[in-house]
């Protein structure tokens, strides 16, 4: 089966993103353990100027680019930021486009990292058809998160890292928005370790990519009713749907009160502060222990931008 996503350009990737982004601190949790009934490895992505992973896959794409070309991307927030801070690294000009209920503390850093930020749009996907419509009209470079393979790629260098860890994984519970990071693991997990199980974990109120890969044709939602924005995805990219085939196992919906749940776990034992499609991975863990019972599981704590409000809100 031939790939979108280079088994070469994930292990060459690192040496183009900024050492910030990268060897990532992952460690067993073992009070967390003692409530969840498995083994759990946390690999933490938030420990950057971004607060997430998608500054790998970023720097990575833009370092591909020449000096000087203005580029346009949507976002909910996150890769948002990471496209701002590759882009700034470069001395290159980027223009987001956000919901007009996107998270603020988000539009605030992209803002503060040198995007230009225009909200528009009722949800992301809404922003994403304003932003490509934007650049269609402007003569500009339109990157679109999942579609570029190179966000992908990027995205696989924390599986290079994660297999490290001594002892194999039976799963790796990774979440699922338009699949950049689901993939780009997934795809260098089944050549080096190909007994571990990839389960992606998207939300139930958006589940258009678990029904997309399940059905193996497109399915569109009209709207999305989940906390987790990062991974509220109504309008999945084709091309992140194939990529799925063959570098990912299962795919499990998660319930907003479980994902609250999850985060206020990561918090109390870990001292995290984790967004909600950061926390989906052990939220899938308390949805179905029996599944994940005594096994060795390893999860991506993908991002931890959070309102004050949000934290009092969630966290306290």
């Amino acid at each position: 089966m031939s790939h979108r996503l280079n088994l070469e350009h994930i292990a060459n990737a690192s040496s183009l993103i900024d050492p910030v982004f990268l060897n990532t601190p992952q460690y067993r949790s073992e009070s967390l353990e003692a409530i969840l009934g498995c083994r759990l490895v946390v690999k933490v992505e938030t420990l950057n100027p971004i607060r997430s992973f998608k500054g790998r896959g970023a720097m990575y794409f833009v370092a591909g680019q020449a000096v000087g070309t203005t580029l346009v991307c949507a976002s909910a927030g996150n890769f948002g930021q990471a496209m701002a801070y590759a882009c700034r690294a470069r001395g290159m000009k980027l223009m987001v486009y956000a919901s007009v209920h996107a998270n603020v503390l988000k539009i605030e850093r992209m803002r503060a990292f040198g995007a230009e930020v225009r909200l528009e749009g009722e949800d992301f996907d809404a922003a994403k058809l304003a932003a490509r419509r934007f650049a269609h009209e402007q003569g500009l470079r339109f990157v679109e998160d999942s579609l570029e393979p190179e966000t992908g790629e990027g995205a696989g260098t924390i599986a290079a890292e994660l297999l490290r860890w001594p002892d194999p994984f039976d799963m790796l519970l990774i979440a699922l928005g338009n699949g950049a990071l689901l993939t780009g693991m997934g795809r260098w997990v089944k050549v080096h370790a190909p007994a571990t199980h990839m389960i992606g974990v998207a939300a139930t109120g958006a589940p258009a990519m678990e029904q997309s890969w399940r059905s193996g044709s497109i399915v569109v939602h009209e709207r999305i009713d989940t906390i987790a924005d990062g991974i509220g995805v109504r309008l999945p990219v084709r091309e992140a749907v194939a990529d799925m085939q063959g570098t990912v196992d299962d795919v499990v919906l998660v319930s907003d009160e479980a994902i609250v749940a999850a985060m206020q776990l990561l918090h109390r034992h870990l001292g995290l502060v984790v967004e909600p499609s950061g926390a989906v991975g052990v939220a899938a863990i308390l949805s179905d222990p029996e599944r994940y019972r005594d096994r060795l599981i390893g999860t991506v704590i993908c991002g931890g931008n959070l309102t004050d409000e949000q934290m009092r809100h969630w966290l306290m």
